[in-house]
């Protein structure tokens, strides 16, 4: 057989293989399971998109490039302020929605944080290199595993394990936080089992749908799943995962589906990427398309389109925008990331974009030490601590301070009561007749207090002003784009669409949603 006759036979040979790969179904919902499914008459849809925020939304809608967000908001009920959680960051945000309480109460303090039970950081996914100095086995079982099964809170119920109780079944598609009574497997991708970063597989505990990118998914035919997609954590699995459910028609009372493209596109473009908006909103009319018009798309469910957080830009001169903590806190003795916390070292520092955790290891470290020392820097927006009780906040700018704690003679909007002492402008806060006014800062007393008591430890928290982030030794940076994590509004506002239902939230709060969302479903 000369050369040109095995070439051919054997592209012949790989096509026919590749062929069959791809034509070879994945595991997707098996009949028992789909016989299982009780389709609900009235099912609510959330689709949670990540960073998408108002001024941007609103430039796509006016420049027709987000046809199909435009078509909700004309049909539904639009609210460009909801608060998030603190910090700003998708895991804590997340756990905040699916239990209707702030970090003091589910115990997921951030994307990165120092774990004082086993002696070293946590680090659900920041950054590459961040992760292979921490040990990228260890980061993939904590975003994997840990964070569902063991991080969050026990006592802390879940919406799906809530919606069980009542007899109804829920979804989760892509969700970081998914946690429900429903035990499933988590199939590990070939390469990751291969070099024994995974085990083949995981058991987990989710909503009676769990459908987790290539490592379980519901649509046994979704091919946005390959390594270079993110192993389907992507728009466009996301979207044709809830093709899949609405085509078989087995919708059930409540699903959750997440869409994080919009977010890494923000972080590297900007905030106003509205290229990115246009391409989020095409995955809505995916969506939507699997009905016969959009309108008839309106007629039985209850759609809520909703961001998580809001971005804030970041300057380009890296000498400028970026926040080097370990400069800051040179004095110190802080270990390498690659390393174990010993008995000598002083701090550990946990970065989330613009807000950090900064753990006082040495017992005889003052607070106010270290408050005094990052204050100096005129890009710090406030250090906050916990002790004997109080809170405290120190300016960034001046010697200004105050401190509070709950259950005192001041209200909030929110019917939350506080004890207040010192400047209020801290925290841009003002008060008459003892109701407190929220500036800034939305909610900040409560998201401040409830992330100084996420988890154990003498921590203390910095906050970033808009345009600079914090950088530890290998954290991510985001030089002419956009960061998230601080406690200012531009970190904390997202916009939320709902329609189909004329029903509004306690408060316009991600906090409130858990029970919003559940009483939709009696709808």
């Amino acid at each position: 057989m000369n050369k040109i006759k095995i070439i051919t036979l054997a592209v012949i040979i790989a096509l026919i293989v590749g062929a069959y790969i791809m034509l070879k179904p994945y595991p997707g919902l098996t009949k028992n399971q789909k016989d299982a499914i009780r389709p609900s008459s009235r099912p609510v849809v959330v689709i949670l998109i990540d960073s998408l925020m108002d001024k941007p939304l609103q430039k796509a809608i006016k420049e027709n490039r987000a046809p199909a967000l435009s078509f909700l908001m004309e049909n539904g009920h639009y609210f460009p302020r909801m608060v998030s959680a603190y910090p700003t960051m998708s895991v804590t945000i997340d756990s905040t929605l699916l239990t209707g309480s702030y970090s003091n109460l589910h115990h997921l303090p951030g994307l990165v944080w120092y774990n004082e039970d086993e002696n070293r950081l946590v680090n659900y996914g920041s950054d590459k290199k961040e992760l292979m100095a921490l040990g990228l086995k260890q980061s993939l079982k904590d975003g994997m595993y840990n964070l569902n099964n063991k991080h969050l809170n026990q006592s802390a119920e879940t919406i799906h394990e809530a919606l069980d109780k009542q007899g109804k079944q829920s979804a989760s598609i892509n969700g970081l936080i998914y946690r429900g009574n429903t035990k499933h497997e988590l199939n590990a991708p070939r390469l990751l089992d291969m070099f024994e970063l995974l085990p083949e597989k995981l058991k987990t505990k989710g909503p009676f749908l769990l459908s987790f990118g290539r490592f379980t998914q519901l649509n046994p035919y979704n091919r946005s799943n390959h390594l270079w997609q993110g192993y389907g954590l992507n728009d466009t699995f996301t979207a044709q995962e809830m093709n899949y459910l609405i085509k078989q028609k087995k919708l059930p009372s409540l699903t959750l589906a997440y869409m994080p493209d919009l977010d890494h596109s923000i972080h590297k473009n900007g905030p106003m990427d509205i290229k990115a908006v246009e391409k989020v909103d095409k995955q809505i009319q995916d969506i939507l398309n699997t009905y016969g018009s959009w309108d008839e798309a309106l007629k039985n469910i209850i759609w809520i389109v909703m961001g998580d957080s809001g971005q804030a830009a970041i300057g380009n001169d890296k000498h400028k925008a970026l926040i080097r903590l370990k400069t800051l806190l040179k004095d110190y003795r802080i270990p390498k990331l690659s390393k174990t916390p010993s008995k000598n070292d002083q701090l550990v520092l946990g970065v989330n974009e613009r807000m950090a955790f900064v753990y006082l290891l040495d017992q005889k470290i003052a607070f106010s030490d270290i408050a005094s020392k990052l204050n100096k820097d005129p890009r710090m927006n406030f250090t906050a601590w916990k002790e004997n009780h109080w809170i405290y906040v120190t300016s960034g700018e001046s010697n200004k301070s105050l401190r509070f704690q709950p259950n005192g003679s001041y209200k909030d909007k929110y019917n939350q009561t506080w004890n207040v002492e010192g400047d209020l402008s801290v925290l841009d806060l003002s008060a008459a007749n003892k109701v407190i006014r929220y500036g800034d800062y939305p909610d900040a007393l409560a998201r401040l207090y409830g992330a100084l008591h996420s988890h154990k430890g003498r921590y203390l928290i910095a906050d970033a002003k808009p345009g600079f982030e914090f950088v530890g030794e290998k954290s991510p940076a985001h030089l002419g784009g956009a960061g998230h994590g601080s406690l200012h509004k531009t970190d904390t506002y997202s916009p939320m669409i709902i329609v189909g239902s004329d029903k509004t939230p306690k408060h316009l709060r991600h906090t409130d949603l858990k029970d919003f969302f559940i009483e939709l479903t009696k709808e």
